[in-house]
């Protein structure tokens, strides 16, 4: 089975609607200070997958496509520096769009049956070229 970041390229996954994503992705933290027209950029720029338990959601050495918000279950992040648990909220695979190595350094795979939002590189690094702030935000949540 291909991974949800393959399926995501491949435009295999679902789009869900512009307002109702647009909402989801304000009541984040790390988004919650976007004007409308940011975050109308974001969900357009954003698909939704689903992965069993056991999937591998990133691999680490692989190029960073975009980031993930983990909307439910759990997931677990291996990284060089340890391990972590994820749950709903929690925004992942940032570290490859706001540092200097565009290559994943963790590894995050469902623990549970998870829901995700893909919120393509492109739309991110569009977004903190206009606004630098959202970079440092995501600086400072770094997951994977």
């Amino acid at each position: 089975m291909a991974s949800p970041a393959v399926r995501w390229a491949g435009s295999g996954c679902r789009a869900s609607g512009s307002s109702r994503l647009r909402e989801r992705l304000r009541a984040l933290r790390v988004f919650a200070d976007l004007d409308d027209e940011q975050l109308e950029k974001l969900a357009t720029a954003t698909s939704e997958f689903e992965a069993p338990a056991g999937q591998m959601l990133i691999e680490r050495g692989k190029p960073g496509s975009g980031l993930f918000v983990l909307e439910t279950g759990e997931a677990v992040v291996e990284a060089p520096e340890g391990q972590r648990e994820l749950g709903p909220g929690d925004v992942f695979g940032e570290r490859a769009l706001v540092g200097d190595d565009v290559h994943r350094t963790a590894r995050v795979r469902a623990q549970t049956e998870v829901r995700c939002l893909a919120i393509a590189r492109t739309a991110i690094e569009q977004l903190i070229k206009e606004d630098a702030r959202l970079g440092e935000r995501l600086r400072k949540h770094t997951h994977a």
